[in-house]
Formats: C-alpha cells, structure tokens, sequence
C-alpha cells in the first residue's frame, strides 16, 4: 500500500512540474487579468522592465507549491476513490485536504507573481518569514471550497470527456479543466483578492469574504466574478493537457 501510494505521489509530483513550467508566462497572465489594479500588470510590463526570463517569475514558489498539492491530491484522490467510487466526491475531498495543507505555499506564489523588480520579497523564504500567519492564510475558507470543487469536477470530467474522446486523448485534460473551471471560477477569484489584503494599496479592502463578494457584484456586477476568465481558460487548458498526459503515458509503461 505505502509503494502504491508513493507511486502515485510521485507520479502526480512529476506531471504537475513539467506541466507548471511549461504553462509558468500563462499562470503569471491569469494572476495579472484576475488582480488588474496591481501596478505594471501585464506581460508587456514584465517584459519591459524586468526581461522576458521574468515571466516565470513566482515559478519556483508555484512549484515548491504546486508539486506536493497536486501530487497528494491525486495521491489522495487514487486512495480515498478506492473506498468511495463517486469520483466527484473522491476528487473533492483529495482537493479539500490538500490545498488545505500548502496553503501558505499558495498565497507565497501569488506574492511574488506580482511584484515587480523583488521590491517587496526576496524569494519564498522571505514571504513566509515577513507575513503574518492571517496573512499567509487569507482566503483559505472559500479556497478549500473552491479547490475542492474543482477537483472533484475535474477527475469527474476527465474520466467522462475520456470515455467520449478516443480521437485525441492528449487533450482530455484539458477539456476536463475548462468544465470544471467554468463552474469553480469565481471562488478563485474571491481567493486571490482576499490573499492579497495588505498586499500592496493598490488592493481594494475586504472585511471578509462575503464583504468580498458583495463590492466585486456592486462596482463590477456579475462580471466582475468572472475578470479573467479567458487567460484562465487558456492557462487551465494547456497545463492540465500537459499533467494528465504526462501521468497516462507513466501509467501505460
């Protein structure tokens, strides 16, 4: 059972790298459409003053982040859907308990993804040691709520978009992620804003989540939950493309 479950840690680790790394400029594009009131946030900003190595700025925190979360949700995900075969609830669960468990990881990489020239952190390190614990954890309610729910659209999705596309199964992932996606959207949005309380006084001021949702719906109105969509529809498309091809093609040797 240990061997199994180290397996498929290992599996999930490796596949949300490589596929992290690949799609880094589009995360750092998604972040900059989701928070566009933070100064210099476009990618021709990044480019201009900082150089274009600069797009995978936030990488290295998203894959200290990225890799245990994704590989102990699908490590979590393979375990709890032997026991419960719902793979809705199996992937929500294994999503509930392991973004719960980096979450400071999480609010780190947004951080550094949208600064400018390291003028508020050196590196991951000095996140972590410079941010109040509230900080650190800022949205993580809404975030266990969302991840969850993504998570459990995204291996319920995944294993029905691959029982109906045999054609091309390199993107199923990514079909899988738009779906899901389009249904969890706005928690990630509400998630990001509230991370970045006290961020920068560009930031607008939340007392709490639903303080959160009730100024996006009155100055942005029922679109300004979905600020961003299209980046993340992009983003969310090539990277979990990329992650369940790389961990079927590990199954299959």
């Amino acid at each position: 059972m240990i061997s199994e479950l180290l397996d498929n840690f290992i599996k999930g680790t490796i596949s949300s790298v490589i596929a992290k790394t690949c799609t880094s400029p589009l995360e750092l594009w998604r972040i900059q459409r989701q928070n566009y009131f933070i100064p210099n946030s476009t990618l021709k900003d990044v480019i201009k003053k900082e150089g274009i190595r600069y797009l995978w700025k936030g990488n290295y925190a998203n894959l200290i982040k990225g890799t245990p979360q994704y590989g102990l949700n699908f490590m979590l995900y393979k375990e709890i859907n032997k026991t419960v075969e719902n793979k809705l609830m199996a992937g929500a669960a294994s999503g509930c308990i392991s973004i719960a468990i980096i979450y400071p990881l999480e609010t780190t990489k947004t951080f550094l993804s949208l600064q400018t020239n390291k003028t508020k952190y050196k590196g991951v390190y000095n996140v972590l040691r410079n941010t109040s614990i509230k900080r650190l954890y800022g949205g993580l309610p809404v975030s266990i709520f969302g991840f969850g729910t993504f998570s459990g659209c995204l291996f319920y999705f995944k294993d029905y978009v691959q029982r109906k596309n045999t054609y091309f199964p390199p993107i199923n992932g990514g079909l899988a992620s738009i779906m899901a996606l389009t249904i969890t959207y706005p928690t990630d949005l509400i998630r990001r804003r509230l991370q970045l309380q006290g961020y920068d006084k560009s930031v607008p001021i939340y007392k709490n989540t639903f303080d959160c949702i009730r100024k996006i719906y009155k100055y942005d109105g029922i679109s300004g939950f979905y600020r961003g969509l299209h980046a993340n529809y992009v983003k969310s498309f090539a990277q979990w493309s990329i992650y369940f091809y790389v961990i079927d093609n590990m199954k299959s040797r």
